[in-house]
């Protein structure tokens, strides 16, 4: 195989010299094009016998000696060209039929010239009477017909992946809808964007590890941020009032088919939004950015349909805990939870305490539940351990007012009313430092500065984020297949 695409390769290196010596620029800088190649098939009555311009990549030849049939493609389809030795002008050396089928192969950029007829078989057909390389290829193209098949590859090389299956390009024709009509709604909502630093002197707003890089300038280490959330709320003691970025985030954490370690989140902040109505906004955000991007609210998702539609169930997370667990959280203490854990064979960390634990078991043995998770629902309502950025629920003040959208068996954004006491908020950090200093790199740090700005005044708020894990589990694909250039191990 090496030897043949060596093979290949030199003879289309040859081509390229060929052109070049019969002074053609192999790369031009300037293309004349009247219409895209969708443009002329849409208008093909109205633009018959007139002088037409089109322009794309070839997409397959056809040599039938004095004949030629080829397609060409642009970014908005394909239509087929009839290159005939009797219609290129002659006298141009450069324009003849012998020089384009000598010297161009499939995956050539070409323009073409010429008028618009109906084939035999009532194909619509370019007929060229000229034509100009615009750019020249070196390497062959993926079958059209097999495309790429190692799986890696396909990572590695998204263009041609993209290039050789229309469905692949289709993932990220929705993406953009999908964030598109995200901001769309948000922005109809009165909601401002802003643009967030991404090196933090401190991250905070997720329990994650973060990345580290160096400032050479000001000769400090930063973090990537792991999170939107701080500096958005920090707009809110600016006096903005509602406020979310649309942006890339990091964190340093394990590859599966459901997280990345640099991918786009959603966070808004909502100042005077409060918990209950927060979920009615969301529920009414997920409709309209799925409807708008599928054409539909009932997603097929491995073989179960999933209706995004009407109104989502609200689950408590105590009671689903001790309804599976038979464990009263209110009541709990760390050994109890340790020893379900070993009776369950759950593995932790010998520096886990209670919020930890009860976050395995919860994944472990409660979230994996079809009747829990599949169909859209909140799970409202978790330990106060789990969360040190949310306010304590008025009703329990072991648990706090944050919600999760679980489906299609995951966690698929997450929401809080906003904690805005600046002690309750210290205190809180303090003791994710101290699991800090147990081992735990994923527990928050003591963010100062941010409480410095909560003491100034915080209005009471609503908030959520969303990555776009939810974009992938539409798609029914693991998330690496739907970002184009995923992190990769380094070849060998």
């Amino acid at each position: 195989m090496s030897e043949r695409l060596e093979d290949i390769l030199a003879a289309r290196k040859q081509k390229l010299e060929n052109i070049q010596k019969a002074g053609v620029d192999p790369y031009p800088s300037t293309t004349e094009r009247t219409h895209t190649n969708q443009q002329a098939l849409d208008g093909f009555d109205e633009l018959q016998g007139k002088k037409v311009t089109l322009v794309g990549r070839i997409r397959s030849w056809r040599d039938m000696g004095k004949i030629t049939f080829s397609h060409i493609e642009d970014g908005s389809g394909k239509i087929q060209v009839l290159f005939k030795e009797a219609d290129l002008v002659n006298n141009n050396e450069n324009n003849n039929y012998n020089f384009l089928a000598h010297n161009f192969d499939i995956g050539d950029f070409i323009q073409i010239s010429g008028t618009l007829f109906k084939t035999k078989t009532g194909e619509k057909t370019l007929q060229a009477t000229s034509y100009k390389l615009l750019a020249k290829s070196l390497r062959p193209l993926p079958s059209e017909h097999y495309g790429l098949e190692n799986e890696e590859i396909k990572l590695r090389k998204r263009y041609l992946d993209i290039l050789s299956d229309p469905s692949v390009k289709d993932i990220f024709i929705k993406k953009n809808r999908f964030w598109t009509s995200m901001r769309q709604f948000l922005v109809q909502k009165g909601f401002l964007e802003l643009e967030m630093p991404i090196l933090e002197a401190v991250p905070g707003g997720a329990e994650a590890e973060p990345f580290t890089t160096h400032h050479n300038a000001l000769d400090r280490d930063f973090y990537l941020r792991i999170s939107l959330e701080l500096p958005l709320k920090k707009m809110l003691v600016a006096g903005y009032e509602k406020v979310f970025e649309i942006g890339r985030i990091f964190r340093n954490e394990g590859i599966s088919g459901e997280h990345l370690q640099d991918y786009t989140q959603m966070e808004f902040y909502w100042a005077y939004g409060d918990f209950d109505g927060l979920m009615n906004f969301i529920q009414e955000m997920y409709q309209f950015v799925i409807k708008e991007t599928f054409g539909t609210l009932e997603i097929p998702y491995q073989g179960t349909v999933i209706n995004w539609g009407g109104s989502w169930q609200r689950q408590d997370y105590f009671e689903l805990f001790k309804k599976y667990t038979g464990i009263d959280l209110n009541s709990t203490d760390e050994k109890e939870l340790k020893d379900f854990a070993d009776k369950k064979h759950i593995k932790y960390e010998p520096f886990a305490r209670k919020g930890r634990l009860i976050d395995l078991i919860f994944k472990k043995t409660i979230r994996i539940l079809p009747e829990v998770t599949l169909q859209p629902s909140f799970l409202i309502n978790q330990p106060i351990e789990l969360e040190p950025l949310a306010k304590r629920d008025p009703k329990n003040p072991k648990a706090v007012q944050r919600m999760q959208i679980l489906a299609c068996g995951s966690e698929l954004g997450k929401g809080f009313g906003e904690l805005n006491d600046p002690i309750d908020q210290k205190n809180r950090f303090e003791d994710q430092l101290k699991l800090r200093e147990q081992g735990d790199k994923e527990a928050q740090m003591l963010d100062e500065d941010y409480v410095e700005a909560m003491e100034y005044g915080m209005p009471p708020a609503a908030g959520f984020g969303i990555s776009e894990r939810l974009f992938a589990v539409l798609m029914d694909r693991s998330i690496r297949e739907t970002v184009i250039f995923p992190p990769m191990k380094s070849e060998k």
